[in-house]
């Protein structure tokens, strides 16, 4: 691949995946993804018990974590759903007057406190639930840096990782704006002498995450998390067609007065491209765990490299000079 072609894959964020669907000729399917509502989330995890159950996945977040009731904590190897669950000091619909422009301002209020500050009885509780997962992203750079091809997109757009070809090195794991991507890593000495043990908690070394249930997709069949959501918080279809609902719902709720509501990777604009997994969310991103404004982390590669290469040419030439110079 020569370095023009290069810097037009890692640096461009188009909106559309780098060469899909020409790749999949006439195999290429709409692209799908999912439209988190996280308005109508009650908390049940019925998203991570059948992602689990469908995708035979560890058992995990079996520890007591003291945030709420979310155990996982985080998405991982183990956790391709996350339901988080956010408590917040905060009236649940605006009056125009006692809102923040920013909840992360009221972190810092709610902070306060914690520590002792008298509350007012009628600001009450509200309960922020989300059912988190990996993103698919249009520009994604796991799939830039990974060396050996184990991450690859699918016909329908999104991410996959072939866990017989992943050779663990790990080098998408940071590369992931969002933390999504981790490993299962190797157990210790004491808990790989037992044989049961290892197979129980699936610990091989391996890149694990979300696949949109790609099985699932090529026998025309919705991912299991889709299917067993009871509220339809989270919403399967082609990708086009859930951004138009999202706009709907998003509008639909700013009108009726609800506080922060707004759309999340949705934008193919955004330093992603938009994702194949947007949300609605009702407060920033930063109260949810999610980076504000992510981007494509190989985004600067190119310019990077660059730079290295025009680096070594003044380090050679000056070399050159030196060695021509003392031969007189």
């Amino acid at each position: 691949m020569n370095a023009k072609v290069l810097e037009l894959n890692l640096a461009a964020t188009t909106g559309q995946p780098a060469a899909w669907p020409d790749t999949y000729g006439d195999e290429a399917e709409p692209r799908v993804g999912f439209f988190t509502d996280t308005s109508v989330c009650i908390g049940c995890k019925a998203c991570e018990v059948a992602c689990k159950e469908w995708n035979q996945i560890p058992a995990d977040g079996m520890v007591w974590s003291g945030e709420s009731y979310d155990h996982t904590s985080h998405l991982g190897a183990s956790t391709w759903r996350h339901v988080a669950f956010i408590e917040q000091r905060v009236p649940l619909h605006s009056d125009g007057e006692t809102v923040p422009d920013s909840f992360v301002e009221e972190a810092a209020r709610q902070h306060l406190l914690d520590e002792g500050l008298e509350q007012h009885e009628e600001d009450g509780l509200r309960w922020l639930m989300s059912s988190d997962v990996c993103k698919h992203c249009t520009h994604a750079a796991c799939l830039d840096v990974c060396p050996t091809g184990s991450l690859f997109r699918t016909e329908f757009g999104t991410v996959v990782v072939q866990e017989d070809i992943c050779n663990g090195c790990g080098y998408c794991v940071p590369a992931c704006p969002f933390g999504v991507l981790d490993r299962r890593e190797e157990p210790n000495a004491d808990f790989a002498e037992s044989p049961e043990g290892v197979a129980a908690s699936g610990a091989d070394g391996r890149v694990w995450k979300c696949t949109l249930c790609y099985d699932r997709l090529k026998g025309g069949h919705e991912p299991a998390c889709a299917k067993a959501c009871p509220t339809d918080s989270i919403q399967f279809g082609e990708l086009d067609a859930l951004r138009e609902r999202a706009d709907a719902r998003v509008q639909k709720l700013q009108e009726q007065g609800w506080t922060g509501a707004q759309l999340y990777l949705a934008d193919p604009d955004d330093g992603i491209g938009g994702a194949g997994a947007f949300f609605l969310l009702l407060d920033d991103p930063e109260v949810y765990g999610l980076p504000p404004d992510p981007v494509v982390t190989t985004r600067d590669l190119p310019g990077m490299w660059r730079d290295a290469a025009l680096a070594m040419g003044v380090l050679a030439v000056g070399v050159a000079g030196a060695f021509l110079g003392g031969r007189r």
